[in-house]
Order: structure tokens, then C-alpha cells, then sequence
């Protein structure tokens, strides 16, 4: 039996203004994470675990930043002759043209090239989220159910329910969908995986445009998933494994303190499900005489000469002697200068932390990036405090 025909179109387009500084200069999708990998490498790392050849990336703001990653898609298994990686970026020369407003509207733009390629299947998926998920078993499951959609859930915490697309479940039938409510009625959320009957879910969509007139359609949640609940055409797929949104800076920041656990959430190198990634170019990290490190994920290139608890230090980064680097996460080549102390904090790539400088605290995590500016580029200078103490 043939397998059936599965389209993945990854979201990675979104401007990611809840990440603050780490969107400032790189797409959403293209932020670092656990030292060596981005936030895209998990969908398209499932794609390629559940052999789905076929995956189109919609970009939109700073495309650079994650095409320079993508490349020609090899780590996964995406470089093909037929099908393969394709990249989608805002276009003009039709009616379709123009920046999208919303997920809804991406897939909108897009209808005529997913109506062309004819899928079985249409799988859409947000890249900002971190979890292992074998799309065709849901894509197949899917199929043999007769819905028009089919929603795969998880369960969030109460406090923060009202980020996400929230749903009522009979059995595995939705009965009721509510778009980031003020009030949710349940903690049972979306996790941004949703897979689609193509032709009944275009044809919505086409008409829900046409009703939105010079308005628009916005996101998924917007219109079309509350119409096809609505119509009795929506399922759940319950998702129990580990599975975080990280499109906050805490929720960023935590997910990593998930993964210096003794026994992380996810198995990155599991040879059954290994996360790819773009590979670069370091050699082995080095821990100079005087080198304390403990609990912590550290990546090729780097250079550590002080004391580092319970953080994750991306490639190229430096910890001089007698710095201390505690519950923090530190991007692509930034340097903590000797005497400095960085905890709780997100450093950004190329952010440094000057002699004897001081850098968050036991509140909120503390955000430096490129685009603060501090002093003299992105320096902290010598001996500072930041964020500054009133």
C-alpha cells in the first residue's frame, strides 16, 4: 500500500516580539537553542523522522537570518531533485501577493500552490515550539477519521492558558474552540499542529476571505478552526509527551533549565529520533586549569576558565577566570570577562560582559542583546550593574 502524500508547511514568519531582543536581527525560528540547535530544527526534524520528503517553510520577517540556516535543507534529509525543501517568501505578481497578516492568510496566499500540489494531507505546524511528533501517525489518523481538521492538544498551565488557542473535547470531537480567551474554559490548549483535509479546508478558507472583504483574514484560531468546530468538523489528537512553547523570553529561558536536568525532557541525541541541526564548524570545548562546571550543556568552541552552574553555553562562548555564569543561557559567542557574574540571564551572540560587571538577578530573567546598545556596542562595561539597581 502506498504511503499517502503528505504536505508540511511550517510557519516561520512571524515577527516574535514576545522574544524580545532575540528577534531584533534573527527570524523566530532561527533563534539558538540548547547550544547548538534552532527553534526550526524540531519540525523539520519530525518531518524527517516520519519521512515526510515534502516541506515548505513560509518566512517572512528577516528571512536571512533563517535561510542561511535552512541552506539547502541536507541535515534533514531535504536536499531533493523532486520535492523536498521549498522556501516561501512574501511575492508579488497576483492577487495573492503581498505580507501576510496572519497564519490564516499565509495559507491563503498559498492556496493555489497547495491546490496544485495536491496533498492527502496538509500538515501546518508553528516552529517556536519544542517537542518530538511523528506528523504522519497524526496524518494518518487524521485521514481515516473523516474530519476537516484535526487539532493536536496538550495541557498548559491554568496561569498561562490564555496565550493559546483553547478547546473543549468530547471524547476525541472538539466541541468548542476559543482563540487566546480572556477567560479559558479549560487548560487543554493547541500546540500548533494542525492537520488539514486540503480541498474542504481551502474552499473555507475561500469563503471566509471573501466575507472578511478588505479586512483580511488574520490567524488560524481567527475564523477558520472556530468555523470547522463550529460545523462539527474538528477532532483532537491528545499529546502527552513533553512539548513547550518558547516564545517568551521566561518560557525560553525556562526550557532550557528543563534541559539541565538530570534527566532531561527530551532525548536530543536519541539514535530512534535524533534532532538535526546545520552543523558548524569547532573544535572540542575547552575547560582551562581553574574550570568549574556543573550541571550545564556546553557547546564545541567554547572556552571556560571560570565557574559555570546550571547554564548552557552556546558555540564560541568565553568565561574568563573568576567569572561565574549561574541559571543562565548564553548565545553564540559572548564573553563574561574575569570577576564578572552573570545568573538568570539570556545573553545574546557577541554579548560582552565587562571585568566585574554584574548581570541579572533573583527576579525576572535579565535580557542583554546586541540591540541594547549598552555603552560601547553591546558591552556591559566594566564593573556595571545591569539591569541597574534603583
Amino acid at each position: 500500500m502506498a504511503q499517502s502524500k503528505i504536505l508540511v508547511l511550517v510557519l516561520a514568519g512571524g515577527a516574535g516580539g514576545r522574544l524580545e531582543l532575540l528577534t531584533e536581527q534573527r527570524a523566530k525560528p532561527a533563534v539558538p537553542f540548547a547550544g547548538v540547535y534552532r527553534l526550526v530544527d524540531f519540525p523539520l526534524s519530525n518531518c524527517q523522522h516520519a519521512g515526510i520528503a515534502d516541506v515548505w517553510v513560509a518566512v517572512q520577517f528577516h528571512p536571512t537570518s533563517l535561510s542561511q540556516h535552512l541552506a539547502n535543507g541536507r541535515p534533514w534529509d531535504l536536499d531533493r531533485t523532486t520535492g523536498g525543501l521549498l522556501t516561501l517568501p512574501p511575492f508579488r505578481g497576483t492577487d495573492r501577493g503581498g505580507w501576510a497578516t496572519g497564519t490564516a492568510d499565509v495559507l491563503w496566499r498559498q492556496a493555489d500552490l497547495v491546490r496544485d500540489f495536491d496533498p492527502d494531507a496538509l500538515v501546518v505546524v508553528s516552529a517556536d515550539a519544542v517537542y518530538k511528533l511523528d506528523y504522519r501517525a497524526v496524518a494518518d489518523e487524521h485521514r481515516e477519521s473523516g474530519a476537516e481538521v484535526t487539532m493536536v492538544t496538550t495541557e498548559v498551565a491554568a496561569d498561562d492558558a490564555a496565550r493559546y488557542g483553547i478547546v473543549q473535547v468530547d471524547g476525541d470531537r472538539v466541541t468548542d474552540y476559543a482563540y487566546k480567551p480572556d477567560s479559558p474554559a479549560t487548560t487543554t490548549a493547541t500546540n500548533e499542529v494542525f492537520v488539514f483535509t486540503p480541498g474542504a479546508t481551502l474552499d473555507r478558507l475561500e469563503a471566509l476571505a471573501a466575507d472578511a472583504g478588505d479586512d483580511g483574514l488574520d490567524d488560524l484560531g481567527s475564523q477558520l478552526l472556530p468555523a470547522q468546530t463550529a460545523d462539527g468538523a474538528a477532532r483532537a489528537h491528545r499529546f502527552d509527551g513533553y512539548w513547550r512553547d518558547v516564545g517568551t523570553v521566561p518560557a525560553y529561558w525556562q526550557a532550557h533549565m528543563d534541559f539541565l536536568a538530570d534527566e532531561p525532557p527530551l532525548d536530543l541525541d536519541d539514535p530512534a529520533w535524533r534532532v538535526s541541526t546545520r552543523g558548524g564548524r569547532h573544535s572540542a570545548a575547552r575547560l582551562l586549569p581553574g574550570a568549574s562546571v556543573e550541571a550545564s550543556l556546553v557547546s564545541g568552541g567554547t572556552r571556560v576558565a571560570g565557574a559555570v552552574h546550571r547554564s548552557v553555553l552556546s558555540p564560541g562562548v568565553v568565561v574568563e577566570a573568576g567569572a561565574t555564569v549561574t541559571d543562565s543561557v548564553l548565545l553564540p559567542g559572548a564573553r563574561v570577562r574575569a570577576g564578572a557574574r552573570v545568573h538568570r540571564a539570556v545573553l545574546d551572540d557577541g554579548v560582552d560582559v565587562g571585568r566585574g560587571a554584574v548581570v541579572g538577578g533573583d527576579g525576572d530573567v535579565t535580557l542583554v542583546g546586541l540591540a541594547a546598545r549598552l555603552d560601547d556596542g553591546a558591552e556591559v562595561p566594566a564593573g556595571a550593574r545591569h539591569p541597574e539597581q534603583g
